[in-house]
């Protein structure tokens, strides 16, 4: 049921309050200075009511952009069930999307548009890559608004033009180098910067994940570790072997006690070491410039290609979900994959 009532403002203009009432649903009322306008939206909130629209949009009208990264960040992150965000990742989301609020936490989420978020984004000084973090970080909030608490209908971030990304960057030791950048690991006083080193060329770990072991994740006798806390979210497992693992059987032969970390500070066990000085020292000893810890991750995957190994099996290795993030390794192995060819072809036309 729904009808128009003519009522008289202080000014003495006439005002048209609509009101829509349907069985089952609060009642929905709104004034406006033209019947024709007052009659339409008794039509349109009708249609969106029976199609289950109008009360999503009462919902996106009702909570601002603050509301929402402050049930994301509050109840979200630290209880998720579907996956477990460690807490460098939690702080690392909660600064993100503490820029987001003080740019727009004030609006409601039903005036949020792509066109306003692409605006913020060109006014943001950092690189492509991180802006891009920003807004993916953005967009989750947005997804989980939809899924979860029911306030919007879509996600309007999904509509923004993604930052253009630089091309990967690959960085990896030459023979010579990591000789030498092994060398002088080996030399330095911090005695687990060797076998974290190796560990990492040997298995393409991110250095969290390195760090995070616990010795209940290695079965040294079968040579695996599995990461239980990884940045995708999925349990993987890790092959030890060769100079990584024999390290790594040495090692344990010594542990402490105190702590269920491999690699625990000397000072605060619960926590890992902290290799950043030591790792810093043995690069410029060894005369290696422009290169990174995350490099080592790199290395693991240059060295896989020019092996042979297929892309799919070097995204294996680095726990990636998809192919895109290790296609800039793909020249690395042209010499395997023009053997592929060489060998199909002779298969089916012979020697010729």
């Amino acid at each position: 049921m729904a009808r128009v009532q003519i009522k008289i403002a202080k000014d003495g203009s006439k005002r048209y309050a609509a009101t829509v009432r349907l069985k089952g649903y609060p009642i929905q009322s709104a004034t406006f200075k033209r019947k024709t306008d007052a009659d339409k939206w008794i039509q349109d909130t009708e249609s969106a009511i029976r199609e289950g629209r109008h009360f999503k949009t009462t919902e996106a009208k009702k909570h601002t952009v603050a509301d929402l990264i402050e049930r994301y960040c509050t109840e979200y992150l630290p209880n998720n069930k579907d996956r477990t965000y460690s807490e460098r990742e939690q702080k690392e989301r909660i600064q993100k999307l503490s820029w987001w609020r003080d740019k727009i936490g004030y609006l409601v989420l039903a005036d949020v548009t792509p066109q306003l978020i692409g605006e913020h984004l060109d006014t943001m000084t950092q690189s492509n890559a991180t802006a891009t973090k920003y807004l993916k970080n953005l967009s989750h909030a947005f997804s989980i608004a939809v899924k979860k608490y029911g306030w919007i209908t879509d996600n309007p971030i999904l509509k923004v033009t993604t930052p253009q990304q630089p091309t990967g960057r690959v960085r990896f030791l030459d023979d010579h180098e990591r000789a030498k950048l092994l060398a002088a690991c080996k030399e330095s006083p911090n005695k687990m910067l060797y076998i974290c080193v190796v560990l990492a060329l040997a298995t393409g770990m991110r250095q969290g994940e390195l760090m995070g072991l616990q010795w209940r994740d290695v079965d040294l006798k079968n040579g695996v570790a599995i990461l239980h806390q990884t940045k995708n979210g999925e349990c993987r497992r890790v092959p030890l072997s060769g100079l990584g693992l024999e390290l790594l059987r040495e090692y344990a032969k010594v542990r402490r006690i105190d702590t269920p970390l491999l690699f625990p500070s000397p000072t605060k066990p619960q926590q890992p070491i902290d290799l950043k000085k030591s790792w810093l020292n043995a690069l410029n000893k060894a005369e290696i410039e422009n290169f990174h810890w995350h490099d080592l991750r790199h290395c693991t995957a240059s060295y896989l290609a020019m092996d042979g190994a297929s892309l799919a099996e070097i995204a294996e290795v680095l726990g990636h979900k998809t192919l895109s993030m290790v296609k800039r390794y793909a020249h690395l192995s042209d010499g395997h994959v023009s053997n592929v060819v060489a060998s199909m072809n002779h298969k089916i036309f012979g020697g010729v």
